[in-house]
């Protein structure tokens, strides 16, 4: 199970190309709305989500995804349920992916303390003891981070490498026309 969690102002293309992606690679993704079953992105797009924050198992999910956007990043670091997901997936070593300003909500728990990450140039001042990158895509153990909207596909096919395959991802990257 992947849970990919939406609050108000999340960045589309980041929460919407990795759900399609995953989906596409056959993985149950469910798209956890924070602020409500109806969630607006940052450009207004309004999107409706399979469950809401709290009617889930934060232990449940194998993999956790934080897009970004603002007011998005600063709404998930709000919610108690998000918080507790990160903390249980880290607690048990299962992978979180966070993109764009998300990986701040990691920082500012402590998590990216002597790692490498990468994030939306701007926001490393929130993960003062990382090692920012400024690749699109870095892993660190069992935590996957993504610069912006730009990698939001290279960040998706990163985590069906991971989750799934290699080979996986190559025939997705391939499919389409990445």
């Amino acid at each position: 199970m992947v849970y990919v969690f939406l609050a108000q102002g999340f960045e589309e293309i980041e929460a919407l190309a990795v759900v399609d992606i995953l989906r596409r690679a056959e993985l149950d993704v469910k798209m956890v709305g924070v602020t409500g079953e109806i969630v607006s992105g940052s450009h207004g797009i309004l999107v409706a989500c399979d469950t809401v924050e709290g009617v889930i198992g934060p232990s449940a999910a194998e993999l956790i995804v934080l897009p970004g956007g603002i007011p998005g990043t600063l709404n998930l670091e709000k919610s108690a349920v998000v918080k507790e997901a990160v903390r249980s997936a880290m607690e048990d070593n299962r992978y979180i992916g966070a993109i764009c300003a998300a990986p701040s909500i990691l920082g500012h728990m402590g998590y990216l303390d002597d790692r490498e990450v990468t994030c939306y140039p701007g926001f490393e001042s929130q993960m003062p003891k990382a090692y920012y990158t400024g690749e699109k895509v870095v892993v660190s153990d069992n935590i996957i981070t993504g610069k912006g909207a730009g990698a939001a596909v290279d960040f998706a096919l990163k985590l069906v490498e991971i989750m799934i395959s290699p080979e996986r991802a190559k025939t997705l990257r391939e499919s389409l026309q990445c």
